[in-house]
């Protein structure tokens, strides 16, 4: 039997080898493949890679095209309302403003409101983290431990719920949908609930356990740039307020770029809109909240359906397109390349 090889110490100990052992595995001897790379191989594999890619590419652009989108931008067509939120002294102070458009098709199935910002940088450091995730599953925590400043106390100590630089700037306009018919004017159903996502409405965010949601926020207040403390975010619906606000959950998840858009409502499939939006007048009613002047932002609503590949965004069939077409054209070069050295080959052999 074999034994491992030992090696004399300065004392006259021995020590173990620290050698692998002689097997097939640790000295790298097992059977290997390696691919034979001909230019048979080479060239249908450049030119199937071209043409999956091409044919996905333009599968998703296709789809993304279908997709029926409308975008209203509000900024100058409320500008009145935007002076009056310039001057942060009139915070208490409610402004609305209307918004007239037409839709010249109906938009039928699902249809999707959603609000959007430009110029808005959601990816500076200080603020991504300036949040309290442990504060924000309804745990009793010190968040002057966390990275919420100068968003954690006020000044007489009483501590900010939810606190960070992320919750204190929540998108906060109120945005209503009406449809003119035939000199009515009916309110669009829209549905404020089901629009986050599963993991974090159930597990990233959770509500402080107590007998009423008043008594959980109690010794706390509401961020300086709110105008209710979280557990009146929606009065309507208990399964709704607080840190489980779908409205909360959907801002806490920041964007990378600085123009963005956020699932706002869903519209209810009912009566009239049974099908969707049909085709007619419409109005937004806003209650403008949420000031943008400053940053020299703008604001959109956002009408969409939504398809298989998701919504109205070309850019990954357009990545698609390049990629398949960039793999083809360098297939076609290495084809030119082999014909002008296999045909200067045969004249050298002459």
């Amino acid at each position: 039997m074999k034994s491992k090889m030992s090696f004399p110490s300065q004392e006259g100990e021995a020590h173990p080898s620290r050698c692998p052992d002689n097997s097939a595995f640790k000295q790298q001897k097992l059977p290997a493949w390696k691919p034979q790379l001909t230019i048979a191989t080479v060239l249908s594999s450049f030119f199937l890679i071209g043409t999956f890619c091409i044919l996905v590419g333009v599968c998703l652009i296709l789809s993304a095209n279908s997709v029926r989108e409308i975008q209203i931008d509000y900024s100058d067509k409320c500008s009145d309302c935007s002076k009056l939120r310039e001057n942060s002294s009139n915070w208490n102070k409610e402004c609305h403003c209307s918004v007239n458009f037409t839709l010249e098709e109906d938009i039928l199935d699902d249809v999707f409101m959603y609000y959007g910002l430009e110029n808005f940088y959601q990816n500076h450091r200080r603020y991504v983290i300036s949040r309290s995730d442990a504060q924000l599953l309804g745990r009793n925590v010190n968040i002057q431990k966390s990275y919420c400043a100068p968003f954690t106390t006020y000044r007489n100590g009483t501590p900010m719920a939810p606190c960070g630089a992320i919750a204190n700037s929540m998108f906060n306009d109120t945005i209503d949908l009406f449809y003119n018919h035939n000199s009515s004017v009916i309110q669009v159903p829209l549905l404020k609930t089901g629009n986050s996502w599963w993991t974090d409405k159930n597990v990233k965010f959770r509500n402080p356990k107590s007998y009423n949601l008043s008594s959980a926020f109690a010794g706390t207040a509401r961020p300086p740039y709110w105008q209710k403390p979280a557990y009146l975010l929606d009065e309507e619906d208990e399964k709704n307020t607080g840190y489980i606000n779908d409205d909360l959950i959907i801002w806490m998840r920041v964007s990378a770029f600085a123009t963005f858009r956020n699932l706002y409502r869903r519209v209810r499939r009912i009566g009239e809109f049974a099908d969707g939006l049909p085709a007619g007048n419409y109005t937004f009613r806003i209650s403008y909240n949420f000031p943008v002047t400053k940053f020299k932002g703008r604001k959109h609503v956002i009408l969409s359906t939504v398809v298989w590949s998701g919504g109205s965004n070309p850019f990954l069939g357009i990545a698609y397109v390049v990629t398949g077409t960039a793999a083809t054209l360098t297939g076609f070069g290495i084809t030119a390349i082999h014909l002008k050295l296999k045909k200067k080959k045969a004249y050298f052999q002459k």
